[in-house]
């Protein structure tokens, strides 16, 4: 139960972290520089790939909790494993104001909206991408 919501919250920090990654090149939106993110509770720079990691086993344990949830709750079928994913992953959504704050690096500010929908559309994507490797998981065991 938390091993598979593990492995669901990495495919899903995965799939964050390219979506980000690749609206951050087609757009210039700094998103996946915000979503990396910790030069406000690490002062030294750290290589893009260290801040990829502590963003990974974030989402890992997301997903844990996830994977907890689905069992506790006996959740079935997609759409409403899809809505607990949702629920979990709200709080990250809102996450984009203090951090937009408290960067010292250049992100996106608090008020650009094309920003914080894109931030949102990954968020989205997140959760769909935790929804389905459960739902995968539970078909193949």
């Amino acid at each position: 139960m938390i091993l598979r919501g593990g492995l669901s919250g990495l495919a899903g920090g995965l799939a964050l972290g390219f979506f980000l990654k690749w609206i951050q090149i087609v757009t210039g939106l700094k998103v996946y520089t915000l979503l990396l993110n910790v030069d406000f509770v690490y002062s030294n720079p750290l290589p893009e790939w260290v801040e990829f990691v502590i963003h990974l086993i974030v989402a890992i344990f997301i997903g844990m909790g996830f994977g907890f949830a689905i069992e506790k709750l006996r959740v079935i079928g997609f759409l409403k494993t899809y809505g607990v994913a949702l629920l979990i992953t709200l709080p990250a959504l809102f996450l984009y104001f203090p951090l937009s704050m408290l960067a010292r690096k250049e992100v996106p500010s608090v008020f650009d909206l094309e920003a914080f929908g894109w931030w949102g559309v990954g968020h989205l994507v997140f959760a769909g991408v935790m929804a389905g490797v459960k739902r995968a998981m539970k078909n193949t065991s």
